[in-house]
């Protein structure tokens, strides 16, 4: 008989960890001393649900996994839906504690197991967060201060300083392809009509955090899939499930903005709104076509052939 593995459930803060165990909920600092000095406590080989947030739970995570704890990380979104279904009504740190031990035990068949990604994986991501944060800021600054004529040249130092600091992090994100040797899988993409340097890397990157069986899985793992609510004779309103990265998302739209325009793509984008699709409908489906063209390339490590229309 197989022995039933320790299930523990921690709900994720900046300054702690609130932990589900054994019928007992602990509080522990979110530090890496802390985190080492409990995991001391624990017995060996034990099953683990981490609530995902930004990155308060990396820390806890890659500590427990290279101590032999085999590790699940649950999105907030689909541990907010399980404690609907299950009627739970009450939200605190230890109750989501004591509900991320209870859907490890009960879904763990149809979890997936967390395992490290590749260094340059956490570079290439952290990078183009800290970008897309630096842009985000650069277009409020501009839309709020673009009007009074008072504040124009401390505006233009100020955005060609911030424009110089992004100069900075493209020449990173450069460095870091370089030296993982992945220049020849952003080659590929960026042969891709609309797919610029920046997406090139961002699919790259997403490529490099797990061995996905087909393109149906990498594009579920950029949050590009479709939530389908049908009931009976009632066909409910599609929406995408917007899991994983979100910069890398809005890279790909913008990537299907530029690729409508060309020869290969017009026609086809053309198509999607004679058939009544709205603008949006039709760039998020050629997004998930060039995301689909990608992961072949990447996969096969082909070169790019693009059939042109007649």
């Amino acid at each position: 008989m197989q022995a039933v593995r320790p299930v523990i459930g921690i709900d994720v803060a900046k300054a702690e960890l609130v932990i589900h165990f054994q019928n007992q909920t602990i509080t522990v600092a979110n530090t890496p001393p802390s985190i080492r000095h409990w995991l001391k406590s624990l017995p060996d080989s034990c099953d683990i649900a981490i609530e995902a947030t930004s990155t308060y739970h990396m820390e806890v995570t890659e500590l427990a996994h290279q101590k032999g704890h085999h590790v699940y990380v649950v999105d907030g979104y689909r541990l907010s839906n399980y404690r609907k279904g299950t009627g739970g009504r009450a939200k605190t740190d230890a109750s989501d504690a004591q509900l991320l031990a209870r859907f490890l035990t009960r879904e763990k068949e149809d979890l997936r197991r967390w395992s490290p990604p590749p260094k340059v994986y956490r570079t290439l991501q952290t990078l183009l967060r800290r970008r897309a944060a630096l842009v985000k800021a650069r277009t409020a600054i501009q839309q709020s201060l673009g009007s009074e004529p008072l504040l124009r040249a401390g505006l233009k130092k100020l955005i060609s300083q911030i424009d110089q600091l992004d100069t900075q992090i493209q020449k990173h994100l450069r460095r870091a392809i370089r030296e993982a040797g992945l220049c020849g899988q952003v080659k590929r993409c960026k042969a891709l009509e609309g797919v610029g340097e920046l997406t090139a890397f961002a699919l790259v990157m997403a490529f490099l955090r797990g061995d996905f069986k087909n393109s149906d899985a990498f594009v579920a793992f950029l949050g590009l899939d479709t939530q389908v609510r049908d009931s009976g004779t009632q066909t409910g309103k599609r929406k995408l499930t917007k899991k994983g990265d979100s910069e890398v998302r809005r890279l790909l739209y913008c990537a299907a903005m530029a690729a409508r325009r060309s020869p290969r793509w017009a026609g086809v984008y053309q198509g999607y709104l004679d058939r009544g699709l709205a603008t949006t409908q039709a760039l998020i489906i050629l997004a998930r076509k060039l995301v689909r063209i990608a992961f072949a390339l990447m996969k096969n490590r082909a070169d790019y052939q693009p059939a042109m229309p007649s």
